[in-house]
């Protein structure tokens, strides 16, 4: 995990030892600490979005009490903790002396993970909201009618307060939910896919980027021609029309009034092309590219964040859990290679069909006699290096050779000449007969 490289990381072995700790000890704890999170998003979600809708006039003590405890609890329950965990990582980056340098300022190296950062976010739009909370704003305010906990008070109404609460609680519900994105490290597909939005999101600044350009430039340019078209009637206005152009909003009706201005017409024309024709296709191509060039790591890449996890999770698992779960694995037990076939201890039998990988060989060497570890490791039957192999052919050969001098020896002599001149081992391979082929033999 420290190395961050996704091809170590999809080794058949790690993967292995990280999906049984993930599936047996570490999803557990992190589910469980997520669940508390979950908790307050739907808490978050009933005062924020269901709560208000739920009376189109004025709200009754019920709904304003069930408000308010909503709201308390988010405040004490969520930004608590989430001030809390910032404080916590500050320290142990402060202890650890973990800072990145940005141009001139030392910044905590914790910022640097998505994850941190957006609870950071979390944490400063709730205090916003906080400060500018209606209910609290209007408690000074009570009166006799009985309006307790009561949104609508004349130090929030025509204030603007109330709209800029409704702004944070939309930008922290979008907080919220983005937050929970790391709920797809269950599944490696799915983390996976999430991984590989999060790459291609730089294709798409590139396009918006290009468009934003071609916006300001069209609409500048459009300004400065001599025509009656309000629609571009000046920069913003232009750039707002071009704008709703590209995404498909701009009014059907509208356009008649833009095809009575020839030169406004031409420069909308070159736009649409250079934009939905141009721009949006090498889009397509780019997230294409970028997709086929980034997935083959992805997946590795998705291990890696789950890797992360379960080093994070373990941190706070007790002894006694830990010691629980390495007795689950039964270790020093003996595995079993076959059925009454007891092999080694100290491994993890993983199971498979018997068709997955069909073999007529049996790729596990047994020998008989003593298991004791101070025997001498016997002698592989068909053990045979290289030098042994080119031995025992040269040896084949000169037996061969043997033979067919001596057979050919035998019938010259019985012919009454001998014309082979083969020197002395030849002659008496020959005078031998059979009992000296047998000798050398």
């Amino acid at each position: 995990v420290d190395a961050q490289d996704p091809k170590i990381i999809c080794h058949p072995v790690v993967v292995l030892f990280s999906d049984m700790i993930w599936g047996r000890l570490a999803n557990k704890y992190f589910f469980a600490s997520r669940c508390y999170f979950g908790a307050t998003l739907l808490v978050f979600i009933v005062s924020q979005s269901i709560l208000q809708h739920l009376s189109d006039g004025k709200e009754d003590d019920t709904q304003r009490i069930a408000t308010f405890v909503c709201r308390v609890f988010i405040y004490i329950g969520s930004m608590g903790q989430l001030f809390v965990n910032q404080v916590r990582y500050l320290v142990s980056n402060c202890k650890t002396k973990s800072f990145v340098s940005v141009g001139c300022i030392k910044v905590p190296e914790y910022l640097f993970d998505m994850q941190k950062l957006g609870a950071l976010a979390l944490l400063t739009v709730l205090f916003l909201m906080c400060t500018q909370e209606p209910i609290f704003h209007c408690a000074a305010e009570v009166g006799g009618n009985g309006d307790l906990f009561t949104q609508r008070c004349p130090s929030v109404e025509g204030t603007g307060r109330q709209d800029a609460y409704s702004a944070l609680s939309m930008i922290a519900l979008l907080l919220y939910w983005g937050l929970l994105v790391d709920l797809t490290i269950f599944s490696m597909r799915i983390s996976a896919y999430t991984l590989v939005c999060g790459r291609v999101l730089s294709e798409l600044g590139l396009f918006l980027g290009g468009m934003c350009f071609l916006v300001l430039a069209f609409s500048s340019s459009i300004g400065a021609l001599k025509h009656k078209s309000k629609d571009f009637s000046d920069i913003p206005k232009g750039a707002l029309s071009l704008l709703e152009i590209t995404l498909g909003l701009f009014p059907t009706e509208h356009f008649m009034s833009v095809q009575k201005e020839v030169p406004v017409l031409i420069a909308v024309s070159l736009f649409i092309i250079i934009v939905t024709v141009f721009l949006l296709n090498l889009l397509v191509a780019q997230l294409n590219g970028a997709y086929h060039a980034i997935y083959a790591d992805m997946v590795g890449f998705a291990r890696l964040t789950r890797g992360t996890i379960i080093v994070s999770t373990l941190a706070g698992v007790s002894d006694k859990r830990w010691n629980r779960f390495l007795s689950a694995l039964k270790l020093e037990e003996k595995l079993e290679f076959n059925e009454g076939d007891i092999g080694l201890a100290g491994g993890i039998q993983v199971l498979e069909p018997s068709s997955a990988n069909p073999s007529a060989v049996d790729r596990i060497k047994r020998f008989a006699g003593s298991t004791s570890s101070r025997m001498p490791w016997p002698a592989e039957q068909g053990d045979i290096d290289e030098e042994d192999k080119f031995e025992r052919l040269e040896k084949v050969i000169h037996r061969a050779t043997k033979k067919m001098t001596g057979g050919r020896g035998g019938k010259k002599r019985g012919a009454g000449s001998s014309s082979l001149g083969q020197g002395s081992s030849s002659g008496q391979g020959a005078s031998g007969g059979s009992a000296g082929s047998g000798d050398s033999e």
